[in-house]
């Protein structure tokens, strides 16, 4: 593999600096050694399950499940020097069933010779539950020490006994810090620039800010700024990358996660926050049509009748995302998010017809009660059907004293508005409403 992920324990990884046609600069840093791993203290504290695994004496099978350039690659590479393992590696990529069953094969011959075999699997996500099953009786017996990793959540993307024959182990990305001190190695260390170019400080702050936490990102930026042989400023990166790449899988957990925050964000009334992950997912490609959709369904849930307003914005700015397309329609999604999260919030309406529903399900499902049933056909009188209705549109006020729900209903409020926005007058008009509709005849 020309990034060095698959090499076979024992050979070097770290492959010399030189002209053109050297590994690229975050695979010739990685870390030979757990000294050198930097991050995920979290994972390797004293005894715990990753570095046992590390030093050679863990023996459970493990999912590395984080964001990418937090150090999957390297934590597996680790495990597989461990003494006395064998190392075989897949992609899912590229490898299908045949492939999975020769190499559990393979370990199984190496198993009765008394050696481990360490398999790594790159981006297991995409392996299909026919692939990921076909590990399971390997994996059981130990005849493999699998090391899967994914940035996706394996909840979602592996199958469940897999999971249970596993330990989850997350990644978290990196830290400022730690993107700063995998820069500064790689200046220094021959097995990086060695020195050979200047960074300056505001530089390196900015290759930090642009990394979102992924080492593997910062180490690629500061390769194609230092490959002009100048020294490398703020403007020298600004002019070698057009822009940072946002890290989004509209496939994976990151859609989710980021469309959740987005909602939650105006959902809290934080316009700033939520403006910020509709840019996110608008620089990532996201289908726009998917952000109308999730905002003319929080207008219901959650803004409902504090501002009655809020879904004709969201269906208006639905249909323009249907009329003119982008990029013209990002600037109507943004007026529809600030709209939404600046609005006041209820979600009455949502309370009101959950509980509605959970009576119906509860049973409560009376008899419609007869002067409110069809009175429209041949002998609907006759079975007493419409006999006392009492036209509304006859009172001058538009509202007569009436039984509407049915006998088990009478009385209950579903409604229940609140004192938000528009909701604090239909609060009190509310109240008028049902001590004139309850009043006894």
């Amino acid at each position: 593999m020309s990034d060095s992920l698959f090499d076979v324990p024992g050979e070097s990884s770290a492959p010399a600096t030189g002209p053109a046609g050297s590994a690229p600069l975050a695979v010739r840093m990685r870390p030979a050694s757990l000294d050198q791993v930097v991050g995920q203290q979290h994972l390797l504290k004293p005894n715990s399950p990753l570095r046992r695994l590390v030093e050679g004496s863990g023996a459970a099978s493990v999912i590395l499940y984080g964001p990418p350039g937090t150090g999957k690659t390297t934590l597996a590479s680790l495990i597989s020097q461990a003494t006395g393992r064998r190392f075989e590696a897949l992609s899912a990529l590229s490898a299908g069933v045949k492939e999975v069953r020769a190499v559990i094969d393979t370990a199984r011959q190496a198993s009765m010779r008394g050696e481990q075999t360490v398999l790594f699997i790159d981006e297991v996500h995409r392996f299909s539950k026919t692939q990921q099953d076909a590990l399971l009786a390997a994996v059981e017996n130990r005849v493999v020490l699998l090391v899967a990793a994914t940035t996706e959540n394996p909840s979602f993307s592996v199958v469940a006994p897999l999971l249970s024959r596993s330990l989850i182990l997350q990644l978290q990305p990196l830290t400022a810090a730690d993107i700063a001190t995998v820069l500064r190695r790689a200046i220094d260390d021959e097995r990086g620039l060695g020195g050979t170019v200047s960074v300056t400080d505001d530089a390196v702050d900015l290759l930090v800010q642009l990394s979102a936490g992924d080492a593997r990102r910062a180490l690629t930026a500061l390769e194609v700024a230092a490959e002009t042989g100048e020294q490398v400023t703020v403007e020298v990166i600004e002019q070698s990358l057009d822009k940072a790449a946002v890290r989004y899988d509209r496939d994976g957990d990151q859609h989710y996660d980021v469309v959740s925050a987005f909602i939650k964000s105006v959902r809290g009334s934080d316009v700033d926050a939520a403006l910020h992950y509709l840019a996110r997912m608008l620089v990532a490609g996201e289908d726009p049509r998917f952000v109308a959709r999730r905002l003319m369904i929080l207008a219901s849930e959650d803004i409902g009748m504090a501002d009655p307003t809020a879904l004709p914005t969201a269906v208006a700015a639905a249909q323009t995302v249907a009329l003119i397309g982008m990029p013209e329609a990002q600037l109507t999604l943004a007026h529809a998010t600030v709209h939404l999260a600046t609005a006041p919030k209820s979600n009455a309406v949502t309370t009101a017809l959950s509980a509605a529903m959970a009576d119906i399900r509860a049973g409560k499902a009376g008899l419609v009660p007869a002067h409110l049933r069809d009175g429209h056909y041949s002998g609907a009188q006759k079975l007493g059907h419409a006999i006392g209705y009492r036209y509304s549109h006859d009172d001058p006020d538009g509202v007569v004293a009436q039984q509407y729900p049915p006998d088990d209903l009478v009385g209950v409020d579903y409604y229940r508005p609140t004192t938000h926005g528009a909701e604090r007058e239909i609060s009190t008009r509310v109240d008028k409403l049902r001590a004139i509709i309850r009043r006894k005849r």
